[in-house]
């Protein structure tokens, strides 16, 4: 389970923190929130800008509640009372404001209407707030206790389904490409098979971009079970998938309403694989090093045209 200081509570931040951003920070507590809460997250998130024009009664009014459920609010999102949301809106509001320029915002939405050019640029545009977003609010220290599990692990085991399941298998094939004996499980089946051979020195790896999916929640609860050390990447720290996890990597992405696509959470999800991937790689730099250009060189030619293939020794 995730200790106190996990990044699981990274929710608990102080407003003044440089990593912390408000929308994401409220986005990520979502789902532990009270149904009576999340109309509140949700009246925020429409909106930023003027839900920090409001009065708190005004607020709880369009959000359907409560003065004291504003202020529960508040206090689930790390804050000490209203002025200070108001205030962190404002500034979310305005930094949103100053790096879109003439851009859509990023909670603006791809609508049926749109143009083909509107699209391209609605998902750029949110990919690389996702990537900025993700970045400045990953935690760093987490990030190195992570690698350094995973570079001493005897083996490590990754979880995950759908569009999880392909960032998952980016890093099994990475892993495995600088010599470390990883495996990826897409099938539930599979995965609590696998999770039942873990023990101390393993390390077990989920990936669910809402945190909730039992397909990958699961496998990693039975790894923390037997000893595994347990890791989870997850754009929900507080979720099932993050409680569970000894090490929470959070993804700060902002779906659109083709979520089932997985757009920008897979983007942000691949940006975090990497980071882990080359601190590993670090690790074990001369290692690695020769593992790739191993690797390199048993598949370079293949699959090429005959003509630019290596010429053989008969025909030396």
């Amino acid at each position: 389970m995730a200790s106190p200081a996990s990044p699981g509570d990274s929710a608990e931040r102080p407003p003044d923190s440089p990593a912390a951003d408000i929308l994401v920070r409220i986005r990520a507590a979502v789902p532990a929130l009270a149904p009576s809460e999340r109309r509140v997250a949700e009246a925020v998130l429409v909106d930023p800008a003027q839900a920090a024009l409001l009065s708190i009664s005004d607020l709880a009014g369009r959000a359907r509640t409560s003065v004291t459920t504003v202020m529960r609010f508040c206090r689930a999102i790390g804050l000490g009372n209203y002025p200070q949301l108001r205030l962190a809106l404002a500034g979310a509001a305005a930094r949103e404001d100053a790096l879109g320029g003439d851009r859509p915002r990023v909670s603006t939405d791809i609508s049926a209407t749109d143009s083909l050019d509107q699209v391209v640029e609605k998902i750029i545009y949110n990919e690389v707030r996702a990537l900025e977003d993700t970045g400045s609010g990953l935690d760093v220290p987490t990030l190195a206790l992570a690698v350094e599990a995973v570079a001493r692990a005897r083996r490590v085991d990754v979880f995950g389904v759908g569009a999880s399941g392909f960032v998952g298998q980016d890093l099994h094939q990475k892993l495995h490409r600088i010599g470390r004996m990883a495996f990826i499980w897409t099938d539930a089946h599979a995965a609590l098979t696998a999770a039942a051979l873990l023990g101390p020195g393993d390390v077990a790896i989920g990936i669910s971009h809402s945190g909730v999916t039992v397909d990958t929640v699961e496998p990693l609860q039975a790894a923390a079970e037997r000893g595994a050390t347990t890791i989870a990447l997850t754009n929900y720290p507080r979720s099932p998938l993050g409680e569970s996890a000894d090490l929470v990597l959070s993804t700060c992405a902002r779906e659109t309403p083709f979520r089932s696509g997985a757009t920008v959470s897979r983007i942000a999800q691949l940006a975090v694989i990497d980071c882990l991937f080359v601190g590993v790689a670090q690790q074990c730099y001369d290692e690695a090093t020769a593992a790739l250009q191993s690797t390199y060189s048993a598949v370079h030619w293949r699959g090429r045209a005959p003509s630019a293939r290596r010429p053989s020794a008969a025909e030396d």
